[in-house]
């Protein structure tokens, strides 16, 4: 079974307690504490070498893995060392991906609104691509790069139109988007940007088309968008651009109802459109790039809270909470996401109940889990949630005044933090009192 179709980490064994990467996680949480975000090593490789492996049946491909996802300096070294460039939307990811000691060549620099700051450094520390999402940004690039004497080497974001069944908020290929350029606009940027003094260098086009995708029809369609409009803009312009970048979104399995398609699949709709159109539009080969994020990292993820308290309404709904919550994950009440989990040091107890899994945060939508069955539980367990990898920490929020969890990752039986604990010098320690007040 491809990776992004399973429900738990590869290395998941159900001895005493759960286990993952070797480590028993109920004494990860003697160790470490909880809620406790845990990320399995051999997961992440796994993922990564199966688009390798599947994306090898073209000839010009490039991985690049959505830091938006998580991006932190070990994420960076384990992805950077299977031969994955990073897709970055921030100056704060660029700065990760560059302290981590990656390649900068291999990085792109993706977002509707790039600042000017953001903009200078990425051309400082030798970002590879640039997508260009705007006007206004050619404008900065322009200004900046002549400071530097550097070319941008660029990509021309586009909406193609395409809608798959997602949620809306993550939907992003739909012409009534923020991002990028509607197709009827691209003549008009091409123009304005062969205008400017030499400085950027358009080199092909870049798409999304949502995220949680489910549909491999999609990624087929959005090529044929692409190559058409490569071989267009070479009919006019004289321009031969040699580069795709069909983004990323491919859905993972965060429910037992989820079914999303292999990765080995969605590479077959991919490279059979790119092959038939490339031949339908007559356009030499361009290379290929993808960006998958969530599909890389979230089923990698799980995280460990403690249960607390206890709820049940007569007649109703049994809530137990855990000492996370919303600030540690703010799918469900943004998105209505869902999860499973089990309890790791009950996981076989065959008395179960229906309860709903709450956070400890001040808002009554503060919910993980509705209506799960688990073993009876009781003060002191341990939850672990699975498919936390991709935008829990990412998302994570000071909300309340929470500490944000440490992170550890796991392999062969040994566990190392990688992100550690805040504390609560660390909560106040961008407050400022002014002298007035004090």
């Amino acid at each position: 079974m491809s990776t992004n179709q399973l429900l738990k980490p590869v290395t998941l064994e159900k001895k005493e307690n759960l286990n993952i990467g070797g480590c028993d996680m109920v004494e990860l949480v003697k160790q470490y504490g909880t809620p406790l975000y845990v990320l399995d090593e051999q997961t992440i490789r796994s993922v990564c070498r199966e688009y390798k492996k599947s994306f090898s049946k073209y000839d010009n491909v490039k991985m690049m893995y959505a830091s938006k996802a998580l991006c932190n300096s070990a994420v960076a070294k384990i992805i950077s060392s299977e031969g994955f460039g990073f897709d970055t939307v921030s100056a704060g990811e660029i700065y990760t991906v560059y302290k981590s000691g990656i390649d900068m060549s291999t990085v792109l620099f993706n977002g509707n609104n790039k600042t000017a700051e953001e903009i200078e450094l990425a051309i400082k520390y030798g970002v590879g691509r640039f997508s260009i999402d705007n006007y206004h940004e050619v404008e900065l690039i322009s200004e900046i790069s002549k400071k530097y004497g550097r070319t941008v080497q660029a990509l021309l974001r586009i909406t193609p139109g395409i809608e798959c069944h997602t949620h809306k908020y993550i939907q992003t290929g739909q012409l009534d988007s923020k991002f990028g350029f509607d197709l009827s606009q691209i003549d008009s940027i091409i123009e304005h940007i062969l205008s400017v003094d030499k400085t950027i260098n358009i080199r092909g086009l870049h798409a999304h088309i949502g995220s949680q995708i489910f549909e491999p029809q999609c990624y087929a369609d959005e090529v044929e968008v692409l190559v058409k409009e490569i071989s267009r803009i070479d009919n006019k312009y004289n321009i031969k651009l040699d580069e795709i970048n069909i983004g990323g979104g491919l859905g993972v399995k965060y429910v037992d109802t989820d079914a999303p398609p292999s990765i080995e699949l969605i590479a077959d709709y991919i490279i059979d459109s790119l092959n038939k159109n490339i031949s339908k539009y007559g356009i030499d080969k361009p290379t290929l790039y993808l960006e998958p994020g969530r599909s890389i990292i979230s089923t990698a993820g799980v995280t460990l809270y403690t249960v607390g308290s206890s709820k049940q309404v007569p007649g109703m709904t049994k809530y137990v909470s855990v000492d996370g919550g919303m600030a540690d994950n703010p799918r469900p009440s943004m998105y209505e996401a869902e999860y499973y989990a089990e309890v790791a040091n009950k996981y076989d107890k065959k008395e179960t109940e229906k309860v709903t899994v709450a956070g400890k945060f001040c808002e009554s939508g503060d919910i993980l889990i509705k209506d799960i069955e688990l073993p009876i539980l009781e003060a002191g367990d341990i939850i672990c949630v699975y498919n936390t990898g991709a935008y829990n920490y990412s998302m994570a929020s000071n909300y309340n005044r929470a500490l944000k969890p440490a992170m550890v990752l796991v392999n062969n039986s040994q566990s190392d933090i990688i992100i550690y604990r805040e504390t609560l010098d660390d909560l106040v320690s961008h407050d400022n009192i002014p002298n007035r007040l004090v």
